[in-house]
């Protein structure tokens, strides 16, 4: 009975319970509270919301609630980051990432409307000029923008101008979207907003300045007059594009690109690139055009530029991306540097191959004296500049000029002075071979102290003197009064030989009548002779003039006071001077007025003058 009772007998029921829904860990409750947050504050914002949204700016109506959107986003991430781990396929994860595409497309409006209603207090001139100041401001403002008290912030943008603090502002906001972008994978919406808005920026500004691209074959059917305007415009633009444009956008895009250094290379490089090369290349263009003398200076302009702004071009242009922009830079430099050597040698050129062949007349200063000193001069000004120039472009002395020309040279002079020197040198042994025009020794004399005497007070009143030092000036100054010691001897001569040796020395009365006729026509023929001559610097005028008048004086005035009781005076008389009659008359030369004539057209005056004094 046992056995089947064992047997027969059925095993009492169990009860299975249902499984238990899984437990909710800590971090899950936070990612989906994360999630439950941001959703609300995402659809509130949604670009597809109510009108009002859509014309609406979040960072500008509601800091407050900006702050807290761009956290909800970071946090949104956090939770994708969390649910990929769990469920790559989960509701929740689609659900997160929906809600995460709202948001960046609420980031990307908010992003352009800050660049495009800030576009006055963002360009690059405010940018820059505030980035020179103290960046204490900024940083106080970048505290503040996690703080709550928008009084507070606005204490702190008391110590700003209104544009400074708006900019500031618009910075950092942009940082912080771009930032929340790029963290979110979004990077390249941003940064293709970004490029469009501020390359037309840049461009909008260069063309405001003048800059415009135009092709050597261009330039070369562009009268000087024009190109030298294009060139003013170049000079005046390139100042402000590197010193303030191009370093206004380098600093935003830094700012607002903080977070990643090729996002950043990537921004400058595709906004500026172009528009610098085109900046750049201009002076290549103009320096590879005709070139003539009068081009010089504005070749010299445009170097100078370049080299002035190196430091800030290798600075600002310094990414691998943007080395193009120094290489142009650099080239339009070599260019410009060629272009000035092959017109100093064409200078010179023209100097030595002056066709002029007319004496200047009165013996004045030549004109090729006038234009090659003025030129001369005004290239000292461009020391600098030449002295980088010409380094590298040692002097070589094949000339035909004569042995003698090469003293002034001195060997340990730096090459700028050496080469100025040459110049001069070269100028001045052309004159010496225009002396030949004069058939008057005396009159090539003064043509030469008048030539070299300009040259002298040019250099010793200009940025020459620092460069040829005092010892060329005294040096020079020393040969215009050989020559003008030489023009005394060779046109006086006759009239001082025409007196005795000895003033002292008795002689008869008949020689005395015979040294009284020779000095009156040896006077009045120099006299005349010299009406017509000219010394075009008052300083050497007078010095000459006393020193012809004191010579003369002294040689006539013993015999004159021997004579004048023992000779008759008046018209006719031998006697026809008195000592201060022939300083009266030597007062009246060297201006070239030819108007004095003979002697004795203005004689009688004088003498009346001196029959009154005895």
């Amino acid at each position: 009975m046992r056995n089947h009772f064992l047997f027969k007998s059925s095993p009492p029921s169990k009860t299975i319970p249902p499984p238990s829904p899984p437990r909710t860990t800590f971090s899950e409750s936070l990612m989906n509270e994360n999630i439950e947050i941001a959703e609300s504050l995402i659809i509130k914002w949604s670009t597809d919301a109510s009108s009002y949204v859509k014309i609406a700016s979040l960072f500008h109506d509601d800091r407050t609630e900006s702050k807290q959107f761009l956290h909800s986003v970071r946090d949104l991430q956090s939770a994708m980051k969390y649910f990929v781990t769990q469920n790559a396929a989960s509701e929740k994860l689609v659900r997160a990432h929906t809600l995460m595409q709202m948001a960046m497309k609420r980031l990307e409006k908010e992003f352009y409307q800050i660049l495009s209603a800030n576009r006055a207090c963002l360009d690059p001139e405010s940018v820059s000029a505030r980035s020179s100041r103290s960046s204490a401001a900024r940083s106080s403002v970048s505290d503040l923008e996690d703080d709550e008290s928008e009084d507070e912030f606005r204490a702190v943008g008391e110590s700003v101008s209104e544009v400074d603090r708006a900019s500031m502002i618009a910075m950092a906001d942009l940082e912080a979207i771009a930032d929340c972008m790029i963290a979110s994978g979004y990077g390249k919406e941003c940064v293709k907003i970004y490029k469009v808005i501020r390359k037309s920026i840049i461009d909008e500004a260069l063309y405001h300045l003048g800059v415009e691209r135009l092709s050597l074959s261009k330039v070369l059917k562009i009268d000087w007059e024009v190109l030298e305007l294009k060139i003013k415009k170049w000079l005046n633009a390139v100042k402000m594009a590197v010193k303030t444009l191009f370093y206004g956008e380098r600093i935003l895009c830094d700012t607002v690109f903080s977070a990643s250094e090729s996002i950043r290379e990537s921004c400058f490089a595709d906004i500026s690139r172009e528009s610098a090369i085109s900046l750049f290349e201009f002076p290549e263009i103009v320096a590879k055009s005709k070139k003539s003398p009068e081009k010089m200076f504005r070749m010299l302009d445009m170097y100078e530029a370049i080299s002035d702004s190196w430091p800030e071009i290798e600075s600002i242009f310094s990414y691998e991306s943007t080395s193009v922009v120094r290489s142009q830079a650099v080239s339009s430099l070599v260019k410009l540097g060629e272009a000035v050597r092959t017109m100093l040698t064409d200078f010179e050129t023209a100097i030595q191959k002056d066709p002029s062949k007319s004496p200047v007349p009165g013996g004045g200063v030549h004109p090729l004296t006038r234009y090659v000193m003025n030129y001369i001069s005004f290239l000292a000004d461009y020391s600098g500049v030449l002295a980088d120039i010409v380094t590298d472009w040692p002097l070589t002395l094949h000339s035909p000029l004569p042995e003698s020309c090469f003293d002034s040279l001195e060997s340990d002079d730096s090459l700028i002075s050496t080469r100025i020197a040459w110049l001069i040198l070269v100028l001045l042994c052309k004159l010496d071979g225009k002396t030949e025009f004069y058939k008057d020794a005396a009159l090539s004399y003064l043509f030469l102290a008048n030539n070299l005497q300009y040259v002298v007070v040019k250099v010793r009143t200009s940025n020459l003197k620092l460069l040829l030092g005092e010892d060329w000036v005294t040096m020079h100054e020393s040969k215009v009064k050989q020559y003008a010691s030489n023009y005394e001897r060779m046109g006086w001569n006759k009239v001082f030989s025409s007196l005795p040796e000895n003033p002292t020395a008795e002689i008869s009365l008949e020689q005395a009548r015979d040294c009284l006729k020779k000095f009156n026509l040896a006077f009045d023929e120099a006299y005349r002779k010299q009406s017509a001559w000219i010394i075009t610097d008052p300083k050497l005028r007078d010095e000459i003039k006393i020193s012809v008048a004191k010579k003369l004086r002294s040689a006539y005035q013993e015999f004159y006071n021997k004579y004048r009781g023992k000779l008759r005076f008046g018209s006719g008389s031998l006697v026809r001077y008195t000592p201060d009659d022939l300083g009266n008359y030597l007062s009246d030369l060297f201006y070239a007025t030819g108007s004095a004539g003979s002697v004795s057209s203005s004689s009688s005056t004088s003498h009346s003058r001196g029959g009154q004094s005895h």
